[in-house]
């Protein structure tokens, strides 16, 4: 059906299905086109004739034209831009939530270091853990403080693991309490944090350098015992000069009233000038084990300071401050 229109444009037929002898018509009428020969030039869609040169600066040129063009914006969406803009810098946080005095049982849980919010929802699950003597299944229960948690007949402390380094100064004593109302240790790190830290080992008062404070029981029992072997550094000045043989003699280990001691090495400080000033250093944890090895030798130590204690240092940190341990640190102490 070949109708014609009035004045119209052909209407293009449909393409669908079509028969051998459609397809030899179609072939007979296509009309090829022939292709450039050598040293004929190939017009482009705009009919424009282009050297090489001329198309790489027309491209070049387009391209720079791409990248410097503004995009292009509607009327008044510069308005709505600065309004969203204005928008965001006036909005503000969202407020903290208050603390009710209560804790979720999970979290309590996880933080008295027995195991992960999940695994701790399973094991209230499965009936056992107690609350005041209670047993408690339900997922989400809160804990007011003053309740008593119990998981296999021990009670948990839920707080989190504190780690405080301090620089001790002279004229402080490394105890809690003194019934005496001198200077503590715990008049330097008071305000630290809110949990309850205490010293790790034991410094004289007139001995400086570094003390470590926690409330981690476990660790610090292991840092203190006398097995555990934590490495110190001792810088030791003594009212004269010790002498070499003296320090070959706390190499080789000497007999005191508390048993056979030695020393890991012991070296002049510094340059060496000035012998009265020594490095120590041991693994020994006995009480002033240090003083009573150069009282054995008859020396007189006027200046005691701890510079290493189990790996950490004095870096960076003045004599009287405190400073909290990093991840790495306590990571490092984990394994002493």
């Amino acid at each position: 059906m070949n109708e014609q229109n009035n004045g119209a444009r052909p209407r293009r037929p449909r393409i669908g299905r079509m028969s051998n002898a459609g397809r030899e018509q179609n072939e007979n009428n296509r009309v090829y086109k022939a292709r450039p020969q050598d040293g004929e030039e190939r017009q482009g869609r705009r009919e424009r004739n282009f050297s090489n040169q001329e198309q790489g600066e027309f491209r070049k040129k387009s391209k720079k034209q791409r990248k410097s063009a503004k995009p292009r914006m509607l009327k008044g969406s510069e308005n709505i831009i600065n309004n969203k803009i204005r928008r965001r810098k006036n909005r503000q946080a969202p407020p903290e939530p208050k603390y009710d005095g209560t804790t979720r049982l999970n979290k309590y849980i996880s933080n008295a270091g027995i195991c992960s919010r999940r695994d701790a929802d399973k094991l209230i699950e499965a009936g056992a853990v107690m609350v005041n003597g209670e047993v408690i299944t339900t997922l989400g229960y809160k804990v007011k403080e003053g309740d008593v948690v119990s998981y296999g007949g021990e009670v948990l402390h839920s707080e989190p693991k504190r780690y405080f380094l301090l620089n001790k100064p002279k004229g402080y004593i490394t105890t809690l309490d003194d019934p005496q109302e001198r200077d503590t240790v715990m008049l330097l790190v008071q305000g630290c944090c809110k949990e309850r830290i205490y010293p790790v080992g034991r410094l004289d008062k007139n001995t400086t350098g570094l003390l470590l404070f926690t409330n981690d029981g476990e660790m610090a029992k292991r840092l203190t015992h006398p097995s555990s072997n934590v490495y110190k550094i001792y810088q030791v000045e003594c009212d004269r000069a010790v002498s070499r043989d003296d320090m070959q003699q706390m190499l080789n280990g000497i007999e005191l009233e508390d048993g056979p001691i030695a020393v890991d090495d012991v070296q002049y400080q510094g340059d060496g000038k000035d012998h009265r000033i020594v490095g120590v250093a041991l693994h020994s944890g006995k009480n002033r084990i240090v003083r009573r090895i150069f009282e054995h030798f008859g020396y007189e130590v006027r200046k005691l300071d701890r510079c290493v204690f189990a790996g950490l240092t004095k870096k960076d940190l003045p004599r009287g401050k405190v400073r909290e341990l990093t991840q790495q640190e306590v990571n490092y102490l984990m394994m002493v």
